[in-house]
């Protein structure tokens, strides 16, 4: 198994990209990384291009690590279009759950902003948690670039 780390400046702090085998797996705040492979520079490329306001999808391979149950509930987070939003209800609806399981979920998501997380909040549309950089500050900011704070509602209202 082949780990490389890539850490760039973005409007959220410092923010570390990790690659294993090809495929991107992690996204934390802070730095540390400083390995070099295409797949971190074009991660890099988008994340800039994410905060620059020029990129709303990504287009990068990625495997987090988690439950099925994790799966199913990041495969919607990457459904809720950039500048929309979705309940943790909302999700647990569509997946079977529970909202504080989605919630758990949200919080394990290993690759944030890439899976956008940050898209989903409390039932009463209060941001809720954030477990990236400084927490709901970063979620909002998030949101912000996106147009969806305050917050432009999805279809699917809880």
């Amino acid at each position: 198994m082949t780990r490389r780390r890539l850490t760039l400046d973005t409007p959220t702090g410092p923010v570390t990209v990790t690659e294993e085998d090809g495929a991107i797996v992690a996204v934390t705040w802070g730095g540390g990384g400083r390995d070099d492979s295409s797949l971190l520079l074009e991660a890099a490329q988008q994340l800039q291009d994410y905060f620059a306001a020029r990129r709303q999808d990504f287009d990068l391979p990625l495997k987090p690590r988690g439950s099925e149950f994790h799966h199913a509930v990041w495969q919607e987070m990457l459904a809720i279009p950039y500048g929309m939003t979705k309940s943790y209800g909302d999700l647990a609806r569509s997946t079977g759950g529970i909202a504080r399981a989605v919630g758990t979920a949200c919080g394990a998501n290993p690759i944030p902003i890439f899976i956008p997380c940050h898209r989903v909040l409390a039932a009463d549309r209060q941001l809720g948690g954030f477990s990236g950089g400084k927490g709901p500050e970063t979620k909002a900011f998030l949101l912000t670039l996106e147009g969806a704070w305050p917050v432009q509602h999805s279809l699917a209202l809880g």
